[in-house]
């Protein structure tokens, strides 16, 4: 059954909220779920009738139809997030960017908040009306770069036209780890005035094969101290391959540039991705070097909610593991059980499953796990553990209410309690041992109302800022104070959001009870 959005009327209006039900599925890098939350789309303002003082032809500003602005660039329409066209128009710029600057370098506790908050990011709409410039897309920009969407927020920029030269230098950045910054050199070679950065120049027109004038730019920007140390050493061996050949490895820095990144890469040093943040891992999933690095990156991109569980799985599945311990034994336990589930055998699927939870716990990948599996588990006669495994994994599902309809009457408090969630029903008093139970009963206790700072955001265009606001106060409820996650539910599910606050609750409370929340 699918959920549908509560019809929640605001204090100001006569008229009911309401959501469209649209499946985010457009965009293939984005680990979209199927069953979408069903955002609102506030009721417009009832218009005065117009009654004209004075005959005047307007100003008329002629612009390409396929050039949208800067600021409400997005890859999503309306017509698939549900998502209204002025979810930030009536916020401030700079409010919007201190909302998600707290976000911007670690992704939210539950899968669901990050499905919510990528999907926000990428959403078409309207500028914020109060605002300085691009400040907010590069914000959008930094944030998804950060979270590891590197291709969804190259194909934004790629929406824009003109580039301004701080979003080039982004594109650039970006074009450096998918490698495509080729065009992007041929964009600075036809506007030098794009970027003022001489690494970037020197490395264009190498790229360019125009040697003479990439050592020229590096000559002289030596002379002047324009490089870092580690920019003067790294571009001197790129440029001159005679000199790199006898002198000694570089030590390599903590948080390298993307630029740096390939340098190390061009002069036969490549750095390993793993201690690098997050972006630098959409390098790996090629599996160019080697399916052990492919799967380190597969496995954090994964659990930033930057890639589906299905393309997690095809790395898991490529080959057979080439050694024991870690990550290996992982991959073993993963194909192991796939195995057993594609044969049917119970007592074998039971075996596996009980294997292969802790691993994909140990990883923190419970949710794709349950979302590649758990459906398929829940008709099998399985063992006691297995069975219980299968109904948590049931319930962290995209098909979370299907398994909850079994779970109703369960002999485990605990399962019972969640199932109640899981079906938006109010549930009787929580288990002690289920993390945060009071704060998710009273969300679904009484009358659902979002906090009272929140409640006319939406009446005013700024849902967007509304919901960030949300997931921050999910952010410490989940670190400890209980009251914020119950505000955050209430509002999620006031604003239509019914199916992302069971998904967020119901992951938070299993996540703290398997010791696997990120």
């Amino acid at each position: 059954m699918q959920i549908k959005p509560l019809l929640i009327p605001f204090a100001f209006w006569a008229l009911p909220v309401w959501a469209q039900e649209q499946p985010l599925s457009a965009i293939d890098w984005l680990a979209v779920q199927r069953n979408a939350p069903p955002v609102i789309m506030a009721p417009p303002a009832a218009a005065d009738t117009p009654i004209a003082q004075s005959v005047r032809v307007p100003d008329i500003e002629v612009q390409s139809l396929d050039a949208p602005s800067a600021g409400g660039v997005g890859l999503l329409p309306t017509s698939v997030t549900g998502l209204p066209p002025t979810l930030w128009q009536g916020s401030r710029d700079t409010d919007l960017i201190a909302a998600l600057d707290a976000l911007q370098m670690r992704s939210p506790s539950v899968p669901a908040l990050d499905m919510l908050l990528h999907t926000l990011l990428l959403a078409e709409a309207e500028t914020p009306s109060i605002s300085t410039g691009d400040a907010f897309l590069r914000t959008r920009i930094d944030v998804l770069y950060h979270h590891g969407l590197v291709a969804p927020a190259e194909a934004m920029l790629e929406r824009v036209s003109p580039l301004t030269p701080d979003l080039f230098d982004r594109a650039f950045d970006l074009a450096l780890l998918t490698g495509s910054d080729e065009a992007l050199c041929m964009m600075l070679a036809d506007s030098p005035n794009l970027s003022r950065d001489l690494p970037t120049r020197i490395w264009c027109a190498t790229r360019s094969g125009d040697f003479p004038r990439a050592m020229t730019v590096y000559q002289t920007a030596t002379t002047l101290g324009q490089l870092s140390d580690l920019d003067t050493e790294l571009l001197l061996r790129f440029l001159d391959p005679e000199y790199s050949e006898t002198t000694t490895p570089l030590r390599p820095p903590v948080r390298p540039t993307p630029l740096q990144f390939r340098l190390f890469e061009a002069i036969g040093e490549a750095l390993p991705t793993t201690p690098l943040p997050l972006p630098f891992a959409v390098v790996e999933v090629t599996g160019d070097s080697g399916w052990r690095a492919q799967l380190q990156a597969a496995e954090r991109l994964a659990r930033a909610g930057a890639i589906d569980g299905n393309q997690l799985l095809g790395v898991y599945t490529e080959q057979m593991r080439a050694a024991s311990g870690g990550i290996w034994d992982r991959v073993e336990a993963l194909q192991r059980f796939e195995t057993a589930l594609n044969t049917g055998d119970p007592g074998a699927v039971s075996s596996s499953l009980e294997k292969v939870w802790p691993q994909m716990r140990s990883a923190g990948l419970l949710v794709p796990f349950s979302n590649l599996f758990a459906i398929r588990l829940q008709d099998l006669p399985l063992s006691t553990r297995a069975q219980e495994i299968a109904h948590i994994s049931g319930l962290l599902s995209n098909d979370y209410e299907t398994a909850a309809h079994a779970l109703t009457t369960s002999a485990d408090p605990r399962l019972a309690f969640l199932s109640a969630i899981a079906l938006g029903q109010s549930p009787t008093s929580p288990p002690s041992d289920v993390p945060h139970g009071e704060a998710l009963a009273l969300a679904w206790t009484g009358t659902v109302r979002a906090p009272e700072d929140l409640t006319a955001l939406p009446g005013q265009n700024r849902l967007g800022e509304a919901l960030l606001i949300a997931i921050q106060r999910f952010e410490t409820g989940a670190s400890g104070n209980d009251a914020d996650v119950t505000e955050a539910l209430h509002t999620f599910r006031a604003f239509g959001l019914e199916d992302t606050a069971r998904r967020a609750a119901l992951q938070l409370a299993i996540l703290d009870m398997e010791g696997a929340r990120r």
